[in-house]
């Protein structure tokens, strides 16, 4: 069996070494760069989840003194894990960080409500029997996309902060209430596959764009 490619980890020993480069540079830094460190090394990043499908929520800092805390991103893979066959992967540290910019730049205290996270391959592929238009190669499946609804908010608000971020793709699904967020290439789309601006700015997978976008 091909074991998976651990990007995560292979992240994590690059920044361990740079983190080792830049702590030797430090030492001979000047002190406006050692005050810009120190302010850095004091912000923390919190991310407030809810799964909508089992109702489990958590609400933790995932970032803290310049790195990312393992233990808190294996309980926010537990919860984005595919509640159909309780399979997860690591969820992509961009899409964690764009929902944090996300949330706090609408200034909400409520947590993210979760539709869809991780899709397993079984999964997808029983939902690409079932509804037209879904990814053969779904982001879902690479723990790069979600599905959301911020409580407080409305889809119209929340979906141009999103697409202010230019991190990947948006998609608004009105009928369903939530909107697509993924690190993939940036895109916008209303409902099943209705692209907004010109079709060449898109590549969204669906029928009649012929893209790679996703459905919950």
């Amino acid at each position: 069996m091909m074991q998976k490619f651990n990007a995560r980890a292979h992240s994590s020993r690059r920044c361990f070494l740079l983190g080792g480069a830049s702590a030797a540079l430090g030492l001979a830094a000047a002190p406006g760069v050692q005050a810009a460190g120190a302010k850095v090394a004091r912000q923390r990043r919190r991310i407030a989840l809810y799964n909508t499908n089992t109702g489990e929520a958590l609400d933790t800092v995932y970032w803290a003194e310049g790195r990312y805390l393992g233990e808190a991103l294996a309980r926010i893979d537990k919860l984005l894990r595919d509640h159909r066959t309780d399979e997860s992967t690591p969820t992509d540290l961009a899409l964690i960080d764009l929902l944090y910019r996300i949330r706090r730049r609408m200034r909400v205290r409520r947590p993210w409500h979760v539709i869809s996270g991780y899709r397993s391959p079984a999964t997808n592929e029983a939902l690409r029997k079932k509804i037209p238009g879904v990814a053969s190669k779904s982001l879902h499946a690479l723990g790069k996309a979600v599905d959301v609804r911020l409580p407080g908010r409305t889809l119209m608000a929340l979906r141009r902060v999103s697409h202010f971020q230019r991190a990947g793709g948006v998609g608004l699904y009105p009928g369903s209430a939530f909107i697509h967020l993924d690190t993939g290439k940036v895109r916008y789309w209303i409902g099943r596959g209705v692209p907004v601006g010109k079709r060449s700015d898109f590549d969204c997978g669906c029928p009649c764009c012929g893209g790679d976008h996703d459905l919950a």
